[in-house]
This record gives C-alpha cells, sequence and structure tokens, in this order.
C-alpha cells in the first residue's frame, strides 16, 4: 500500500490524522520516520498514546485490540500491575547502580530455576547482543571459527546474521557488510537436516548450530516437528558442536522454560530476551556453566589474556528490568499465563480459518502457542492448513507476501479496530480475552471485504 489512491488508504488516513500530522515530524528526524523497520507501515506508521492490558490506542484515539505485543514482549499484556508496582518501587530506590545488585541476582535464578540449559546467566540487553556474545563465546570455548545458521532464522541485525533472515537469500551480501563477516558463517537452507550433516562431516571448524526451535521467526516458517530438534541434538553431539537455540521469542512464551522445556530438548547454549524483562530492555545468553565460564575473570592472568571473553554493556542487569523481569517471571512460573496465551491463539486461528471458509478465501491462518500468521496466498496456489503446518510449503512461499499486500492487510485491521505486526501476524498475551478474539474474528471479516 505505498500509494495513497486505495480505497484502505484513503480510509486510513481519514482515520488516523494525527498520526499522519506526527510521521511529517518524524521524516525530518529519524531516517524513514521510524525508529524500528517493522514500524513502517505506508502511508504512515501509527502512533500509540497509550496501551492497558490487550489494548492499545492511538494519538486520534481509536481503540486497538493489540497482537504488535511489544514486538511478542507482552506476553502478559501491557501495563500489568504487578510489574507496574515492582517498577515503581525501584525507580524510588534507583534507576542505575554501576554495581551489582541482590535484584540482578534474583532475575538470574528465577532464569534458571525455569529454563533447562541456564546453569549460568549473563544478562545483555537485546536478543540482538546476546547472539554477539554466543557467538564469540562458542567460538572461544571451541576453538573453532565457523557458525551454522538456518536461512530464514532471524538472530538479529548485526553483520553475521543480516543477510539470508529477511532478505538476501541467495547469498549475496547486504550493504554495508563486509564479506570478511560472512566468511565464517555458514547458512544451511530451512529445515534441511541432509544439508546440516554434510555441512558437519564435511567441515571440522563448526563451533556451534543456531537456530529457531519454534521455526523461523516464532512459526512463521514451522519446522517439520519436535523430532527435527531431537535429530539436530544427536548430530551436533555427534561431532562436538554446540547447539544454540535462538529463544528470544519463544523463551517464556511456548511454557516457562520456554521451547526447549515443551520439546524435551535442552541445547548447549540459549539466548533470550523479550519477555524475559517484562516489557523493559533486557535479554541473556543462558547455557552449560563450563561454555559460559570462558566470560569469567580468573586469577590466571595467562589464562585470562589468551581464553577469556571480556563482556561490558552499561545497562546489563539494570536494576528496573531486574525488577521487571522478576516480577514477570515470577507471574509466568506461578500461572497458567503461557498456557493461556497459547489456548487463546488456538482459538482464534480456528475462529479465522472460519471466516475464510465462510468468505470463500483461499488465505491460510496458521501458527503454534501463542502466534498466528496470515497467509493470503497471493500467488493463489493449492495450499492446505495441514500441507503449512507440517512444513511441506517452502519458505520463500510463505514469506513471499509483497510488501503492498501486507500493508494493506494491517491498514485493514487498524481500520477495524485491530493491531499486529506486518508480516502480517501477531502474538497472543495472557490478558487477551474472548471479547477479543469475537472482535479480531469480525475485524478479519471486515479486512477480507475490503482488500480484494
Amino acid at each position: 500500500m505505498h500509494k495513497t489512491d486505495s480505497s484502505v488508504a484513503r480510509d486510513y488516513i481519514a482515520k488516523t490524522p494525527g498520526s499522519k500530522r506526527l510521521y511529517e515530524r518524524a521524516r525530518n528526524i529519524f531516517p524513514g520516520g521510524v525508529t524500528h523497520d517493522v514500524r513502517h507501515c505506508p502511508p504512515h506508521p501509527v502512533f500509540v498514546a497509550r496501551a492497558s492490558g490487550s489494548r492499545k490506542w492511538d494519538v486520534d484515539g481509536n481503540e486497538l485490540v493489540d497482537y504488535f505485543g511489544g514486538h511478542g514482549a507482552l506476553l502478559l499484556g501491557h501495563n500489568h500491575p504487578v510489574i507496574v508496582e515492582a517498577v515503581k518501587e525501584q525507580l524510588s530506590k534507583g534507576t542505575h547502580y554501576g554495581a551489582s545488585h541482590e535484584l540482578e541476582l534474583e532475575w538470574a535464578e528465577l532464569i534458571r530455576e525455569m529454563v533447562p540449559c541456564a546453569e549460568k546467566v549473563r544478562f545483555t540487553n537485546s536478543g540482538t547482543e546476546a547472539t554477539l556474545l554466543g557467538f564469540r563465546v562458542a567460538r572461544a570455548f571451541t576453538g573453532k571459527n565457523t557458525i551454522v545458521r538456518f536461512s530464514h532464522n532471524f538472530h538479529g541485525w548485526h553483520d553475521q546474521v543480516a543477510y539470508a533472515a529477511i532478505s538476501h537469500y541467495d547469498g549475496q551480501i547486504p550493504p554495508g557488510v563486509p564479506r570478511t563477516f560472512t566468511e565464517n558463517i555458514s547458512v544451511c537452507p530451512t529445515n534441511h537436516l541432509d544439508y546440516l550433516r554434510q555441512t558437519l562431516e564435511n567441515n571440522a571448524d563448526v563451533a556451534a548450530v543456531i537456530l529457531e526451535p519454534t521455526g523461523a521467526s516464532f512459526g512463521h516458517v514451522p519446522l517439520p516437528g519436535g523430532e527435527f530438534l531431537a535429530d539436530m541434538k544427536k548430530l551436533t553431539e555427534k561431532h562436538n558442536v554446540l547447539l544454540m537455540f535462538d529463544e528470544v521469542i519463544s523463551g517464556f512464551r511456548v511454557a516457562p522454560g520456554g521451547a526447549q522445556e515443551h520439546y524435551g530438548v535442552t541445547p548447549d547454549v540459549a539466548l533470550v530476551a523479550k519477555a524475559v524483562a517484562g516489557g523493559f530492555p533486557g535479554g541473556a545468553l543462558l547455557g552449560r556453566a563450563d561454555v559460559l565460564d570462558v566470560i569469567a575473570i580468573r586469577d590466571d592472568e595467562k589464562w585470562n589474556e589468551e581464553h577469556r571473553v571480556p563482556h561490558q554493556g552499561t545497562f546489563n542487569g539494570n536494576p528496573v528490568a531486574a525488577a521487571a523481569g522478576v516480577a514477570a517471571l515470577k507471574l509466568i512460573k506461578s500461572t497458567d499465563a503461557c498456557a493461556k496465551a497459547n489456548a487463546s491463539a488456538e482459538t482464534l486461528r480456528a475462529a479465522m480459518n472460519q471466516v475464510l471458509r465462510e468468505e470463500d478465501r483461499n488465505w491460510v491462518v496458521y501458527g503454534d502457542f501463542s502466534a498466528f500468521h496470515i497467509f493470503p496466498n497471493p500467488e493463489q496456489r493449492d495450499i492446505s492448513l495441514e500441507d503449512i503446518q507440517s512444513a511441506k510449503v517452502d519458505a520463500t512461499v510463505l514469506k513471499a507476501t509483497p510488501s503492498s499486500l501486507a500493508f494493506e492487510i494491517r491498514a485493514a485491521f487498524i481500520l477495524e479496530g485491530v493491531d499486529m505486526s506486518p508480516w502480517p501476524g501477531g502474538w497472543f498475551s495472557a490478558v487477551h480475552t474472548d471479547e477479543d478474539i469475537e472482535k479480531t474474528a469480525e475485524a478479519f471479516r471486515g479486512v477480507l471485504g475490503r482488500v480484494k
């Protein structure tokens, strides 16, 4: 929807004049007018004024059922009162000590109690930072250089993972990334275990294999099944290679202990962010004690010089983020928050597919756990829900929705009182209600009427 002459664009502009004015200001100061690529939404993004629970309100007063979910961070919804109270209390005590504190210890102990692989924890400020640290730690621990990753899996925006994730699947290197940064990265085709097997057999320099354990970007490209992870675990163990799960999205959301708890496959190392900090900036590298201890400072200066991985970060374990994280993880650990979000998403997926049948449209709504993805089938292929969920549909097909169509679908949903991520799809929280589900299903019917 790059043009403004469609009926959806005209209605969107008419409904969001305040957002339009703010975007005109933003274009003068932010590159592209936004602070995150995913917030780009022609003809202009929606500007939000406040949020609570499962809803948010834009600057024009439009109320939206929210499935953007803080980019997946808000399993407990917006402004959960327990988290808000914990943060308020911490703000009165200080926002940055520049020192160790008990809250960061409590936060890490909760993570260790909940996540199977978490013998040791090192805090970062984001998933991207956790990936950077994880790669360096894996190389230092093994003495090997190559990291193997799968195409279409997203691991942040840094140079080693900035291609074959959301673009440049053909091996071309994006602008600004030196080719030397890719020399020790091996990219496997999505979900291709035989290709990985051949890679490990032919390359003795592999330090680690990383993937999203629920399928690329929380199931947008599903895995063949849980046995895929078990087979990968056996394969990496056979070749003495570290298995690294990117649980930035799935951690504390699939289950309290993440995808590794659900599938019963424990990686050597895992990355978490998003839900771990209760809606505040935060991430962490988790894993085997012997692996993470390459970060530890020893009394042996020679060892420190030759083997240790230094790690800094001004806001690592920040007290405010720690307060929010402790409050959030206690709730996730002691309640059915994950199960409730998963069940609600399943109900919505079924309701939306029922709407598709009634409207005789060959789109598909699919997903697992607390996610849903809308496949608008732009090439009108004969594809079923079962085909997608069993990983029979290629990733290039699932991610082939033209950006103009994806933006039009998102804008149409906003017109119907719902917001979600632009691929299009979204994440449930534990506080979405039956009323939200009913409203979203009817909004979907309205979207189908607007988007032909």
